[in-house]
């Protein structure tokens, strides 16, 4: 894996607090149920896939799942939790980078790409990270992506902006997680300057979400 520090320092956040972040991510997010649901292939891919949650229902969609994250800590917490059940056949974790993905070219039938490209540190890495989703999907093949969003009740911004979010452990301690905070507008900019097609872009519980094809990909 290349070590660029920036992306090291997102790396080496998430080890540090993947026992207790992913205490508290138990359930799927209703969004990524509800792209799921009516849809089908051979090969899955989970990017950033933390604890596994979604890799889950990826393995009772698709045949094979390829869960990547940067984070071993997560990597471990999503071993833990597959373990036993019956994804556990289905689903490869693999420790990787979101601008750098470790799958061939066009053979990715459903992917997940949420609540992680806010933490690329560069539009530069995010929007290679959204080429290299482009190029993994298959002909037919789509995705859910997901961003947080200035449209949340949270932030006060018209504007997308960098800024970080604290993780408090148990005991107190406040880990600064790097976040950039997408704007609707600007969140549609980078999908239309990366190879993908959206079919589809909304806004759900103050994210910015888009189903996307590859740039070859008709809208379903």
């Amino acid at each position: 894996m290349d070590d660029d520090p920036a992306r090291a320092g997102v790396r080496d956040t998430y080890d540090r607090i993947a026992d207790h972040f992913s205490a508290t991510r138990e359930y799927a997010w209703p969004e990524v149920e509800s792209f799921l649901a009516d849809r089908s292939g051979t090969l899955g891919l989970d990017i950033g896939c933390g604890n596994g949650r979604h890799a889950e229902l990826l393995a009772d969609a698709t045949d094979r799942v390829c869960a990547l994250d940067v984070s071993r800590g997560l990597l471990d917490a999503a071993r833990e939790r597959v373990a036993g059940t019956d994804a556990s056949s289905a689903v490869r974790l693999v420790q990787g980078d979101a601008s750098s993905l470790p799958v061939s070219t066009g053979t990715v039938d459903l992917a997940v790409y949420v609540a992680t490209l806010h933490h690329l540190p560069t539009r530069e890495l995010r929007v290679a990270s959204l080429d290299e989703l482009a190029r993994v999907l298959a002909p037919e093949g789509r995705a859910l992506v997901s961003a947080w969003s200035t449209a949340h009740d949270r932030f006060d911004a018209d504007e997308g902006f960098d800024t970080t979010v604290d993780w408090t452990l148990p005991g107190g301690e406040r880990v600064p997680r790097f976040y950039h905070i997408y704007s609707p507008a600007e969140f549609r900019a980078d999908l239309d300057a990366s190879g993908l097609a959206p079919v589809e872009v909304f806004v759900s519980s103050g994210n910015c979400y888009a189903v996307v094809a590859d740039g070859e990909g008709k809208a379903t």
